[in-house]
C-alpha cells in the first residue's frame, strides 16, 4: 500500500512539473526590464520569452509580436527554445507509461514486476524531462546575468533581468525530478519464485521393519 501511495505522489508531482513547465515555455516573462539603478518611471515595460516579446504600458494593455526569423535569434533563446520542446515530449511520454506502470491502474500488464519496471521507466523519463527543463532555464538565466553585468553604454534600468517564467521553470524541474525520483524508488522487489510452487512432500527415509 505504501508503494501504490509513494507512486501516486511521485506522478501527481511529476505531472504538476509538466504543467509548470508547458506554462514555462508558453510565458513571455523570461527576462523583464530592469527599474534597478536610476529611479526613473517609465510608461513601458518589456517582457521577453522564447516565443514572443510584449510591451505592457502603464494603462493595463499589452502588445505582444512574435518573433520573427528563427536564424536571426541568439543563440540561447535557440538552444532553450529546443530543449524545453524536449522536455515537453519526454514528459508527455512520461505521462502515459507511468500510468500504465502504476499499481493502482488496470491499464497493460498485471505482473506487479513488470509494471513495477514500466513505473521506473515512467520515472525516468520525468527525471530527464526535468533536467532538459532545468538546463533551459538556467542557461537563459546565464545569459541575462552576463548581459546585465557586462561593460556596456547601456544603462542599468535600460537593461533586463530575471522574468518570473525562471522560476517557474525551475520550480517544474524540481518537482519532475522528485516525481521521478519517486516513482523510481516503487519498483518492487523480485517476487520469490518459491512462493509461486507448492511445497512438495519430501519422501521419507525412515524404514519400516517387519
Amino acid at each position: 500500500m505504501a508503494g501504490g501511495l509513494r507512486e501516486l505522489a511521485g506522478y501527481l508531482a511529476a505531472l504538476a512539473g509538466w504543467v509548470s513547465a508547458l506554462a514555462a515555455a508558453v510565458l513571455p516573462q523570461w527576462r523583464q526590464s530592469s527599474y534597478a539603478g536610476d529611479a526613473i518611471i517609465t510608461a513601458v515595460g518589456l517582457h521577453e520569452g522564447l516565443w514572443m516579446s510584449c510591451a505592457a504600458q502603464s494603462t493595463g494593455q499589452v502588445q505582444c509580436r512574435l518573433h520573427d526569423s528563427l536564424l536571426s535569434l541568439e543563440v540561447h533563446i535557440q538552444t532553450s527554445r529546443a530543449l524545453m520542446v524536449v522536455s515537453l515530449l519526454l514528459g508527455f511520454f512520461g505521462i502515459i507509461v507511468s500510468v500504465v506502470g502504476m499499481k493502482c491502474t488496470k491499464v497493460g500488464e498485471e505482473d506487479p514486476v513488470t509494471k513495477g519496471r514500466i513505473a521506473v521507466a515512467g520515472g525516468v523519463l520525468f527525471i530527464l524531462s526535468g533536467l532538459c527543463t532545468l538546463s533551459a532555464v538556467s542557461l537563459y538565466a546565464t545569459q541575462v546575468t552576463y548581459e546585465f553585468f557586462r561593460e556596456s553604454t547601456i544603462p542599468i534600468n535600460a537593461r533586463y533581468e530575471f522574468g518570473s517564467a525562471l522560476f517557474v521553470g525551475w520550480g517544474a524541474a524540481s518537482l519532475s525530478m522528485l516525481g521521478g525520483s519517486l516513482l523510481c524508488c516503487s519498483c518492487p522487489a523480485k517476487e520469490r519464485r518459491g512462493q509461486q510452487y507448492h511445497q512438495q512432500p519430501q519422501p521419507s527415509t525412515a524404514r519400516e521393519y517387519v
